[in-house]
């Protein structure tokens, strides 16, 4: 057959996309608790086929941050107060081995690039706390851990509390959030090698954003 020659597109590279796009979307906190998800208005907004988007959600479904609903309707689990407290249990004991673990192996090129992240410019100057950047910073420093296994269900618990993450952007006090101020200290600790400071202020960190919510909510 003679005309143009038009490689085939790697669909593995575009359900990975598609993947990360939407796994972006939670990062950013846009789904809320309860949210109903329609498949092909999130195939329409992604330029895609149902195909690939129907894959992620799969996925999205595995790691908990979408459930099968008993009208059979995919939406994101709705506020339970325990669910958080199990959340950020689950966090504070996962991301302070890991952190132990990346003390371990940390350098300095690693703490710069950590303080490049907080240097960066916002995507958004909404007022609203810099979520993207957040994530960011946390990866940087939870990648120098190495652990293949523990990094996997980080990522899937912030999948989880993604949602929740979007009722922290609404909350009046959300503006007046000092977004960088136990970064900055787990930064200073770091490079002092204090483990118990570096654990403190990330204990910190992780915890005010559940406890706003949580106390919101009673």
């Amino acid at each position: 057959m003679s005309g143009p020659k038009i490689g085939k597109i790697e669909q593995t590279i575009l359900r990975e996309n598609v993947y990360s796009a939407l796994c972006d979307a939670f990062t950013r906190g846009e789904f809320a608790p309860g949210d109903v998800v329609n498949l092909r208005s999130l195939a329409a907004q992604l330029g895609t086929s149902m195909t690939p988007v129907r894959e992620a959600v799969r996925r999205l479904v595995a790691e908990g941050a979408l459930e099968d609903t008993p009208s059979r309707t995919l939406a994101v689990p709705p506020f339970q107060k325990r669910r958080m407290t199990d959340l950020k249990l689950a966090r504070l004991s996962l991301e302070t081995l890991v952190l132990d673990m990346a003390m371990d192996q940390m350098d300095d090129a690693t703490i710069d690039a950590l303080e490049a992240v907080l240097a960066s410019s916002p995507r958004e100057k909404s007022g609203s706390p810099d979520l993207q950047q957040n994530y960011d910073f946390h990866f940087t420093l939870y990648q120098k851990s190495g652990s293949a296994v523990l990094l996997p269900i980080i990522k899937a618990l912030w999948l989880q509390y993604g949602a929740y993450l979007n009722l922290v952007i609404k909350h009046p006090d959300a503006g007046s959030i000092s977004e960088h101020k136990y970064h900055n200290l787990l930064i200073k600790a770091l490079r002092q090698k204090n483990r118990e400071a570096a654990k403190t202020a990330l204990v910190a960190d992780i915890s005010r954003s559940f406890d706003l919510i949580i106390t919101e909510q009673n």
